[in-house]
């Protein structure tokens, strides 16, 4: 499952996301564009929802900047949340970090490369090399 999440700043994009994805997702809010919701709110019911199942839950959480979003969300342990801003950033985000999940920044991803970032995310498994799995035990046995 697909978990979406986004703030005012990415309400329109989730939205558009979500089209997309059609039910592949499960959207985790914001449900209105609301000016005064905060980020923090929603990275944390995407990562919550991505932690009960890693192995086959992803998420995708959308801002204005995108930075916002990563840096709540990899306050959970187990999370990988990564800004990208380019299919090839996702890519290497996916296989050699095992990101489980994806920020996007409304205001400096380019609108006409959503749909193949988004696709390639989905797309990307986590690469199997003994050095990517070596390196994601590091992270959760050192920061967990």
């Amino acid at each position: 499952m697909i978990f979406l999440g986004a703030d005012h700043g990415g309400f329109a994009l989730k939205e558009h996301i979500k089209q997309l994805l059609g039910q592949k997702t499960e959207d985790c809010g914001a449900f209105t564009l609301n000016p005064d919701d905060d980020y923090p709110t929603y990275a944390q019911s995407v990562a919550t929802r991505v932690l009960q199942d890693p192995e086959n839950n992803s998420g995708i959480l959308v801002c204005r900047s995108g930075g916002g979003m990563a840096i709540a969300a990899n306050r959970f342990t187990g999370i990988r949340a990564v800004e990208c801003r380019t299919s090839e950033e996702v890519r290497w985000a996916r296989n050699d970090d095992h990101a489980n999940i994806m920020t996007l920044s409304a205001q400096w991803v380019d609108p006409d490369q959503v749909e193949t970032i988004v696709k390639t995310f989905i797309e990307t498994p986590y690469g199997k090399d003994e050095r990517y799995h070596r390196r994601v035990q590091e992270i959760e046995k050192h920061y967990a």
